[in-house]
């Protein structure tokens, strides 16, 4: 063997390849019932489209959080399929199932960030999934992931805070990094579990905005749970309302009437439904 060629070739995992585009998703007559009995998700059947802007939205325990959790497979459905592009994600287990979440971006309401850190090792937190344990053990990165990780901040405006500590920033600006973290794996799917629950208007919609941009300039696959009707009328292109784990509405976003909204609550419109009028 040519020692030579041997050492210029890059070592396994060191630079994993992106998803190619964005992937659909799937869910085939989908229930969830937890160990205590309740059930989440009943009989759920949905196609979402490679590249669509979704909304998700219900009220607390409606099953928003459990249907994101069963797409990138933190929760194991009892019954039915979950399909996120080439992945049957209710068949994966182990190592498989941990290749397959490194191509779905998963953004939470906690932020999720380590705050005694600095900001760009939250965000190199993305590539973790594409690099061999040993560098990650060692925090050695290589230049495209640091090249990575740096644009990803860039884009949703954090590349100033890069080398501040995560828990020095404001909620809008430690959801940006999340939501960078999430961009550094180079996802084909992004997953986002009620992420401006705990921001005031203005940084709500910015955040929104920035799943927005990803969606269109990325052409992501974008899913993100909502309870706030003017926010997923403005910011989405097809709205989903679960009801007590039922698929209730799927139509389009922008001209859903509150008549479809109160079907989707199960009560009449309230102030707290609207972003505007909290």
């Amino acid at each position: 063997m040519d020692n030579t060629a041997a050492a210029q070739r890059p070592e396994a995992g060191d630079h994993a390849s992106p998803a190619s585009g964005p992937w659909p998703i799937t869910l085939d007559d989908v229930t969830v019932r937890y160990p205590n009995g309740v059930v989440a998700m009943k009989n759920v059947s949905l196609e979402i489209a490679a590249g669509e802007m979704v909304a998700v939205v219900g009220l607390s325990g409606s099953g928003k959080s459990t249907m994101i959790r069963t797409i990138n497979g933190l929760v194991k459905p009892s019954s039915g399929t979950v399909t996120v592009g080439p992945h049957d994600i209710t068949r994966l287990k182990g190592a498989a199932l941990r290749h397959a979440r490194g191509d779905i971006g998963m953004i939470f309401q906690s932020f999720n960030l380590a705050d005694r850190t600095s900001v760009y090792r939250n965000a190199m937190v993305g590539r973790f999934s594409h690099t061999p344990t040993w560098r990650t053990l060692l925090g050695i990165h290589t230049a495209q992931d640091r090249d990575i990780v740096m644009r990803a901040l860039d884009s949703v405006g954090m590349l100033e805070k890069v080398w501040g500590r995560a828990g020095a920033l404001s909620g809008g600006q430690k959801q940006r990094v999340a939501i960078a973290r999430a961009l550094a794996q180079q996802p084909a799917v992004m997953l986002a579990d009620e992420p401006v629950a705990s921001l005031d208007p203005p940084t709500a919609h910015s955040v929104m905005a920035d799943l927005a941009d990803i969606n269109a300039d990325r052409g992501l696959t974008v899913l993100v749970n909502l309870h706030l009707m003017d926010l997923a009328r403005q910011y989405t292109t097809r709205m989903i309302g679960l009801r007590a784990g039922e698929v209730v509405y799927d139509g389009p976003a922008g001209s859903a009437t509150d008549a479809d909204f109160e079907q989707i609550y199960g009560r009449p419109v309230q102030s707290r439904d609207r972003l505007g009028e909290q």
